[in-house]
């Protein structure tokens, strides 16, 4: 019996999503190896650019009320150390028109 790919990646989604919940509930962020977030982030990032860069792009990276302005400013702050971009860089793509 086949499955759907739609189906296949809402479960994938969900595996790791309710890893990082029990994580995130149990006070031990450790329980999700860095390798395996590095791996999920860095696909996350990839896809995430290639849909911003569509006829139809996502209409928000994350939901809002799930997150906190720290969550946010830490995650993009390494993700901007990460490959060396500095502010300057950044404000040249943060203020570029999308659609």
């Amino acid at each position: 019996m086949a499955v759907s790919v739609q189906a296949e990646a809402h479960s994938l989604g969900d595996d790791f999503v309710e890893a990082a919940e029990r994580a995130l509930a149990a006070g031990q962020p450790g329980q999700v190896s860095d390798a395996e977030l590095e791996r999920v982030m860095t696909a996350a990032v990839r896809l995430y650019a290639a849909k911003a860069e569509t006829d139809k792009p996502p209409v928000q990276p994350i939901t809002p009320s799930a997150v906190t302005p720290t969550d946010v400013v830490m995650t993009v702050s390494d993700l901007i150390r990460a490959v060396g971009l500095n502010l300057w860089d950044v404000s040249m793509w943060f203020n570029r028109k999308k659609g």
